[in-house]
């Protein structure tokens, strides 16, 4: 019996070659030949299949899956309220960060509620998951543990546990039989990803997978692997910080716009289900330099501090450091200082950092980091009771955010009783407490922050 043959296809134009090639010679394009199984050879076509006829889809019943929360809440407020029967979800962030303990603990949480749970690991023995378990306190006896690598020895054990909640770390380290080529390659993570996917949608177990990433932060394997399975997450987060961030990327059963909050311990991630008064509690008051944002991560708010820190220039140039922010996007506000303001900023080094090691990636913290560097600057504290949340533009202006109602909420819930916002937002409705002020250009800053200096 001939061993099945691999061929490297181009998943732009469809050209074949037996060898790798960095550029497709077809269509040129780079670093699209991908390892695939080649066709078999056949005596002609195969006969025309009817197979299952097409109904309208008002005829089609309506799916009636519920999400079975897994007893994180944290996790199971990402995801929508937990996993869908028979779903595939993928876990991807940096090495160390803590996919492997989110996931035990997610197992042990899923086992105390009654339900089967199938660990496999193809990185770490069972004894080390076991003493791994022992500090999370996660040992449960629902939970059990298969250190194996081979595709069809997984397979087999899920067939025969008959678990409802399959858990692989990592999908990288298994290998297919039929494949000659290592763990790791495109083509054993497809074949992976593939059977596992197709015995998830067969059994109604939901399937857990951890991948890895490249060094440019992005899910390691094919880009079919993100779209074989139902739901995308990235566990983010510095090391040296405490804090971690569980983004949905992509969820076919629900939104994407809900975030998980986790503080690292030694033993293990605790949810942190008051984020806002959690990273404000140690906000210096009245120090120059500090700026509170009235944040949004996803569709919840969140109060984070913005520090900023200007200093002279040694020899040589300028410097600009972003910690938590985007560093081209500080040096365009930077430049917006410069014009409409008239800071000047060239022979100073300037440091902005968001507090707790989150990352802030939306337009609505730029008047936070101004703020925070205007102060800096000028030396002069901002009103610790006062938040802030704008766009700010290339010309000045001072542009509209989304739902800052949520955010506004946030804000007075935690004792705030100023709010600075674009002046198309300051005609919203203001919680109890709250006084709203609007900014219309950038330019007048400096008078609305330290009035009469």
């Amino acid at each position: 019996m001939s061993r099945d043959r691999t061929a490297f296809v181009c998943q732009q134009c469809g050209y074949q070659t037996a060898r790798w090639m960095g550029k497709c010679p077809d269509c040129g394009t780079w670093g699209s030949l991908l390892e695939q199984r080649a066709a078999a050879r056949g005596g002609g076509a195969a006969p025309a299949q009817v197979g299952t006829a097409p109904l309208p889809i008002t005829a089609i019943p309506a799916d009636g899956a519920l999400c079975t929360p897994l007893g994180l809440a944290e996790l199971d407020r990402a995801l929508g309220g937990g996993l869908v029967p028979g779903s595939v979800l993928l876990l991807g962030g940096e090495p160390g960060i803590g996919k492997s303990t989110l996931l035990l603990q997610a197992a042990a949480a899923a086992a105390r509620s009654g339900r089967q749970v199938l660990y496999v690991s193809g990185e770490e023995s069972a004894g080390q998951i076991r003493r791994r378990a022992e500090r999370l306190t996660a040992l449960a006896e629902g939970l059990r543990l298969l250190p194996e690598t081979r595709l069809e020895a997984i397979l087999g054990q899920a067939e025969a546990t008959r678990p409802h909640l399959l858990i692989l770390d990592s999908v990288q380290a298994v290998t297919a039989d039929g494949l000659q080529s290592g763990p790791g390659t495109i083509s054993q993570v497809r074949e992976a990803a593939t059977a596992l996917q197709r015995a998830a949608k067969q059994t109604g177990m939901s399937v857990l997978l951890i991948g890895h990433v490249t060094k440019d932060g992005t899910l390691a394997g094919p880009k079919s692997l993100e779209h074989l399975v139902d739901t995308v997450c990235s566990f983010e987060g510095e090391q040296t910080q405490p804090y971690r961030v569980l983004r949905v990327l992509k969820h076919r059963f629900g939104s994407t716009e809900e975030v998980g909050l986790f503080e690292m311990t030694e033993a293990g991630l605790v949810e942190v289900g008051n984020p806002s008064a959690r990273l404000l509690r140690e906000r210096p008051e009245h120090a120059p330099g500090s700026a509170v944002l009235a944040a949004l991560e996803g569709n919840r708010p969140m109060l984070l501090e913005v520090q900023a820190l200007v200093a002279p220039a040694g020899l040589g140039a300028a410097r600009r450091v972003a910690g938590g922010v985007d560093r081209e996007r500080l040096a365009l506000l930077l430049a917006v200082l410069e014009r409409h303001v008239g800071l000047v900023l060239g022979p100073s080094d300037v440091y902005v950092n968001v507090a707790g090691g989150l990352r802030v990636t939306e337009p609505a913290a730029d008047l936070a980091i101004v703020a925070a560097v205007l102060s800096s600057a000028r030396n002069r504290p901002v009103d610790p009771r006062l938040v802030c949340c704008g766009e700010v533009g290339l010309a000045g202006e001072v542009r509209s955010v989304r739902q800052v109602p949520r955010r506004l909420g946030e804000a007075a819930r935690l004792g705030f009783t100023r709010a600075l916002l674009p002046a198309a937002d300051a005609g919203a409705v203001a919680p109890s407490g709250l006084a709203l002020e609007g900014l219309r250009r950038v330019a007048a800053l400096p008078e609305t922050l330290f009035p009469g200096k």
